[in-house]
């Protein structure tokens, strides 16, 4: 399953589970971890392999999508957390800080591709 930073299984369309989090908050969604597992139900294979394959989770993450049923982070949980890694008290951060952060301190190194 092509994410925001290419990442496939072996080319067959294809997520490893594990990344199946990281692959829906990619697209604006941040559900609790009941919500992730309800979702994994939904799309994981009646033998589970491992892999959640493209024709499964595309019709479903699509009707998340669509339906709203999703939540969005809180504006100002963003804000608060924007306004923390602004050191310098600026009003913004630079690419590279965001770059930064999100590579050495966080776990979204997908984002780079991003700001290529």
């Amino acid at each position: 399953m092509a994410t925001a930073g290419g990442c496939c299984h072996g080319g067959q369309g294809g997520a490893r589970r594990g990344e199946i989090g990281s692959i829906v908050r990619s697209l604006g969604c941040f559900p609790t971890e009941a919500e992730l597992h309800e979702l994994l139900t939904k799309v994981e294979e009646e033998e589970p392999t491992g892999y959640i394959h493209l024709e499964k989770f595309l019709p479903v993450m699509t009707k998340v999508l669509l339906d709203r049923s999703c939540r969005p982070i809180p504006e100002d949980v963003l804000l608060h957390a924007f306004e923390a890694l602004d050191e310098n008290k600026c009003g913004y951060i630079t690419k590279e800080e965001l770059v930064k952060y999100l590579t050495e301190e966080g776990n979204m190194t997908f984002v780079i591709s991003v700001f290529k």
